[in-house]
Parts: structure tokens; sequence; C-alpha cells
């Protein structure tokens, strides 16, 4: 954004955007800003309502725009995308627009950045607030024109009579007012036809910076009279503080020991005395609660209470058509707890006071976390701003808010503002983790090799009804309340099969918990139950004597799923088969194919996936040799960025495919660093060939998690289980 900041001269003479800074009082000394815009707090005390077109434009005398939004961009180019949806809407060049985002004081509550939401809907509220300020605007240049407003055109913010003549600006039409305007959901959008914007690549400004290592990140937040500051953690999960040895670091200069309850952190002036005083601190502590021996995991789940069963599909009668004969395939498939794995560790800062908090976060939910840092530091909501600053990605709640709460409660014992950023061991051992999951499927084959039934049950940790967040790690150290509970996300989807087999049923047994603390994890369910459900069509085809892509294609109506599978079988050049190759047995590495598709939530993306694998048979590592994609996301908005998002889905698709699984023993997680917990490499990373599908006549839909999806029975598919299987 440097490139088309507004400085503070300029902001004064906009007459479109007056502003009384009340609100949020700012310390003497200490300076809080929102982003990169010097000039965002004077903006403070104007509307944030999602139903006010001034809670998401302001228009100035210069002829720019400021964009507020509640979605932010977590590295993705969110930010690219929804600044030319605003900037298609208004018809004023992209080059103009400055977005502040995540800011509950100057943003409205457009809710979290997640669930692929950011562009298809965050972008629509943006896109309807600027038709609602272009028709506004049209309709005060016709008075002023003396001209119909169907007369009237705009190009590059300039109303001027279609025929051509003398026009006026957006910035001549607002003057020293605000739009005042509640935005109109029936505001006319513009037709695709007439896009400038939307569907071109436009550069993003963060880039440049970003490989250059200028970039500002939250982890680089400075405050005037700033402390560093770390949370130690306790050596087992569940354990108590019993006491603290404070003459322990009493060599480290400035060091200040925290204690709340069983919450223990240190502060210190510099940040390598904090690290070096959370290491040297004493404390003794209680014997921690116990979790399960890893390796009856999935032997654990099951036999977990069940808190309720839903059932998610039934179609037909499952069990008659089971009993009616022909041949019956089972299996089982087993996902593991994930890390959220963040290469930079979380990081917050926070500057907290006896009657007001300002906290700056890498949180994709700054707007539901405000809520939340008000009812744990006991002040009133109007008093607590959260500001998004990017962090080091996350997909999910990772440990932004931990490391947030962490700052706060440490800035409030100290009256100072604090920094804490986590260390590996805190990230990996701390985050909370994707849930595991496990899954009994059966199916029944005829004689002529046509699906007759299908049967899901998967045993899944049960949400909390109403939960407002998962539960913080210092504040529940600390004894504050918090509202308890488990919440992961939308794990339940996909578990049913896309295709439009006879006879369905799909069962979630709701369980009542799971050995360690969860949250909604990059495609919170879909990856795992997607690798179920297509594994096992591959095993109905063979069973069925089929070629896995004709199987498919055999069951699908949808033109807009066959289509995306077709294109990739086209551009593989695939060969149908109806048995696998055999292998030779002597071969040292065995070559293969593998294909899936997903309708992601079965509404939203097609996804179709084939790839050419290569294992070594003495070792049993998977090798992706070819990867081919083809994915409809509706409207493209920006294909760069749709484009970088799926190929960064596929990546870590098959990082948590191939690798990535929690380990810990009965005191807590135990693959704290990346040998423990190895993720894909550079050389584990394979071509990647993608074809997007463009329908911009169709709503957009996000492209933040359904190439990850697509997927032996167990993950991750690490060499030794190869091995095993390939022995077996």
């Amino acid at each position: 954004m440097a490139d088309n900041r507004m400085t503070r001269r300029v902001f004064l003479k906009t007459g479109g955007a007056v502003v009384v800074g009340i609100g949020l009082g700012v310390h003497p000394g200490r300076r809080a800003l929102a982003q990169t815009i010097p000039t965002a707090d004077a903006f403070l005390g104007k509307s944030v309502a999602i139903d006010a077109v001034d809670g998401f434009l302001a228009l100035h005398a210069d002829g720019t725009v400021t964009l507020f939004s509640g979605k932010v961009d977590l590295g993705t180019g969110a930010r690219a995308a929804l600044t030319q949806m605003a900037a298609e809407e208004l018809d004023v060049p992209v080059e103009r627009i400055v977005m502040i985002e995540g800011d509950t004081a100057l943003t409205p509550d457009q809710g979290p950045t997640a669930g692929s939401t950011g562009v298809a809907r965050g972008g629509m509220q943006i896109r309807r607030a600027a038709a609602t300020a272009r028709q506004a605007l049209l309709d005060r240049a016709a008075q002023r024109l003396g001209r119909p407003a169907s007369g009237l055109e705009v190009t590059d913010g300039v109303i001027a009579p279609k025929g051509g003549g003398p026009g006026v600006s957006y910035a001549e039409l607002v003057g020293d007012q605000r739009l005042n305007l509640a935005v109109d959901q029936k505001a006319p959008l513009k037709d695709p036809a007439r896009f400038r914007v939307i569907g071109k690549a436009v550069r993003r400004r963060d880039i440049p910076a970003k490989v250059t290592g200028r970039h500002r990140f939250v982890h680089d937040m400075v405050l005037p009279g700033m402390l560093h500051g770390r949370a130690m953690r306790p050596p087992a999960v569940g354990a108590a503080l019993l006491a603290v040895d404070e003459a322990s670091v009493a060599s480290i200069p400035g060091v200040r020991v925290v204690r709340i309850g069983s919450f223990l952190g240190v502060c210190a002036e510099r940040e390598w005395d904090a690290v070096r005083a959370v290491k040297a601190l004493k404390a003794t502590w209680s014997p921690g609660t116990g979790l399960p021996e890893q390796a009856r995991l999935y032997a654990g789940i099951r036999a977990t209470p069940v808190v309720r069963e839903e059932v998610l599909a039934s179609r037909g009668d499952v069990t008659s058509a089971f009993a009616g004969g022909g041949r019956t395939l089972a299996a089982t498939y087993e996902w593991p707890i994930q890390s959220h794995a963040c290469m930079g560790p979380s990081c917050a800062v926070a500057d907290v006071t006896s009657d007001r908090a300002t906290i700056w976060t890498g949180s994709q939910s700054t707007h539901r976390f405000r809520t939340t840092f008000a009812r744990i530091l006991g002040l009133p909501q109007d008093k607590v701003r959260l500001i998004y600053l990017d962090g080091s990605g996350c997909y999910g709640m990772n440990g932004h808010e931990d490391a947030a709460a962490d700052a706060a409660l440490l800035s409030r014992a100290v009256g100072r503002p604090v920094r804490v950023q986590w260390s590996r061991e805190d990230e990996h051992g701390w985050d909370p983790k994707g849930p595991p999951h496990l899954l009994d499927l059966r199916a029944a084959i005829s004689d002529r090799g046509e699906v007759v039934a299908w049967n899901s049950e998967a045993w899944l940790p049960a949400p909390t009804q109403g939960l407002p967040n998962v539960p913080l790690l210092g504040p529940l150290a600390a004894g504050i309340a918090q509202p308890m509970g488990t919440f992961a996300g939308m794990i339940q989807q996909n578990v049913d099969p896309p295709y439009q087999y006879p006879n369905v049923r799909a069962v979630i047994h709701w369980i009542k918990d799971t050995p360690l603390r969860v949250s909604n994890l990059r495609g919170p369910g879909k990856m795992a139950n997607s690798f179920a459900v297509e594994s096992f069509v591959d095993e109905m085809a063979v069973l069925a004597g089929a070629d896995p892509i004709e199987f498919r294609l055999r069951y699908l109506k949808d033109p807009r799923g066959i289509e995306v599978i077709r294109r990739v079988a086209a551009r593989m050049g695939w060969t149908p088969r109806r048995r696998p190759q055999t292998a030779d047995p002597k071969a040292p590495v065995l070559a293969g194919r593998g294909f899936s598709y997903v309708h992601y939530k079965h509404n939203e993306n097609y996804v179709a996936m084939g790839m050419e694998v290569a294992v070594e048979r003495a070792t049993g590592r998977i090798r992706v040799t070819r990867l081919v994609c083809a994915q409809d996301c509706g409207l493209m908005v920006n294909p760069d960025c749709v484009r970088n998002q799926v190929e960064g889905c596929i990546l870590q698709g098959l990082s948590r495919t191939l690798f990535e699984e929690v380990a810990f023993d009965r005191d807590g997680v135990t693959s704290l660093d990346w040998g423990s917990y190895p993720v894909l490499e550079f050389t584990d990373a394979p071509p990647l060939e993608i074809e997007l599908v463009d329908r911009p006549t169709e709503p957009s839909m996000g492209t933040g998690e359904a190439a990850g999806t697509p997927g032996m029975r167990t993950a991750p598919l690490r060499p030794d289980r190869v091995k095993a299987a390939l022995g077996a």
C-alpha cells in the first residue's frame, strides 16, 4: 500500500470523509497504527455499520477512495481482489483505492475470514456498497447536469453524458458530506460483459516488499515503551502451577515475572532476555491430567461416548439394498491430528490499561475476538480495539489469538505495551489442532458392477453449540472465566459422496471429546473425509472392474463437475483401464497414477485432480511426479490470486497427506520441531498443471480450501506405512 497511501495533508483536504477522532484514546507517547496507513486513526468515529455505505467506503476530494473491509488478506491476495471489486462497481481505477482491513474501530463486522468467504461473501458486500454509492452519485450528477441518470456514464470516477460533454467528478459531488446511505441490496451490479477490472490479473501491492524483506508483519510492530514477553507453559497438559522461584531469573537484567493463577510469564526490555528468562525460570507444577496413548488413538475414538448422532444424508433404502445380495466392500480410514504448523510462530502486541485495550494481531477474526478480549479483560467492548496486521498465515485458528491473550494479560499486569512472540516449541506444542477423523465406509456392488448402496459412518468431536471461540490458553490458566467447549469447523461435510448412488446413508457419531484442544484447520474436515470417500471409490472401481474416471462419471450428473473431470483426463492423456496396472515385483521404483474429485461442501467449488506417482520399494517413499488439477470456482475476480490459492491448497494438501501427524505422549505434544513434524519440502513439490474454469456470470466461490481436499487407509502416507503395505 505504500505507493498509494494518503498523507495527512491530503486527508485533511478531503471533504467527503470528515470524521471526528473520538472513542478509543491513545496514551501520550504511544501511537496506534492500523496496518500501514499512517492516517487511519483520523477515521475514528465514522460508521462501521454493516448496512451503511460509509461503513465500507470513504471518497476523497483528490479522487482517491478508502475501502474498509472486515475481511482480511491472510497472504492469499484477497487485498487485491476486494479492491478490484470496489473499483469495478465504482468505476474508479484500482490505483486510487487503499484498503484498511480487520480493524474493529474502523471496519464493519463481516464475520471471520474463514470458509473461503472473503471474496465470495465479503467481496459481494463491498460490491453492493459500491454499487449503492455509484447509483446515488449518478442521481446527484443527473440533478447537477440537468440530464436523466440513464443518459450518464461513469469513467474513472467522472460522471458525464454518454454522448459527450462536460461532466462532474465524484469528488465534486461529495463535497464535505458523508454519503449517509444505507446499502441497497437491490442496487444494480455491473453486467459481467462490461467488466473492466474484475477478471484481470491486477498486481498485488504487497509482493515487492515481501520479496525484498521490507513488508511489515505483526512481528515487526514496535510501540514506545514496549516490553517483550513470553508465557511459560506447563510441562504436562492440565498441570497447575504450585510455586515459582523468582530468584532463578534474578541475574537476568530487568526481568519481571507475572503470575496470575496458573498463568506464568516474564517481561523484559530485550526479547533475548525474555527468551532466556522463560527457559531459566524455575516453577513447580502438579501432575497433568494425562493424555491417552497415541497408539490407541483410533480405538479410543471408537470407544468415546457419543453425545448425539446426525444423519447427514439419507436416500433410498440402504438396509434393504445391502440385504439384496451382490458383493460388499468395507474399509476403515484414519486421519491424524494435525498442527497448523505456521512457518513463522504466532506473535501479537497488546497495550492494555485500566480503561482500554488495543491489540495488534494476525487473527482472521478480529471482530469476534473483540468481544472475547473485552470479556477476558473486564472492559466495555467499545474500549477494546483489535487491529489486524499480517501474520505468517493461519488457515484456521492457530496460535494468533493465544499469543494475543498472552500479550494482553502481561500488558495489563505490567502497565506497559507488551509484544509476545511464541517459540517454535510453543507453536507446535500448543496451537489448537485439526482433529482426528475415523470413518467406516461400506458399499454394495451388484454382479454387473453397479453401485447398489453406500453407507458412511464417521466419529468426530462434537461442536459446542453457540461457542463464541475456542478457549484460550492464557486466560484458561489464569482462572478467568471463559465459555468452554470444542469447535473445529464444519468437519462433517463431504462425509457423503458427491455421486448419485441409488441408496445412500451417511451418519456422524458426534463424540464427547478429543485428546488435544482443536480448532478449524484449512478445509475443516473435508480433506480427511474426501481422502476416505475418494480412496473408497477407487477400491469400488477395482471391485466393479471399471476405470476410475469412467466409474465416477457414471454416477455424476452435474455438468460443472463432469467438465472438470474431463479436463483433467484430457490433459493427462488418461488411458482407461478396467484393472490397476500390474507392477513388476523386481522393480525398485513402482509407478502409478491416481484420480480424485470433490464438489466442495456439495455446494461450492468443483475440483478434479490427477497425479502420477513413484514409490520407492526399498524405502516406501512416495514422490508425486506430475499433478494436474481443474477447478471451477465461478467468477474469478483476480485469476492470478485464484491460481496462487489453488497452488497453495494443493501443496498443503500434499504435505498433510504425505507427512504431517502430531505425535504426543501422556504429558503432551512431542513433535515440537520440523524434524519431528516434517512438512512438504521444495524437493517434494511436483510440477503443477492447473486449469481454471472461469464463469463470469456465476457467483464467486472462495478458493482458499477446495483444492486441498481431493486426496492405504491411514494418513499420512509415511514411508514406513507404505513399506509395510508393500510387504503385505
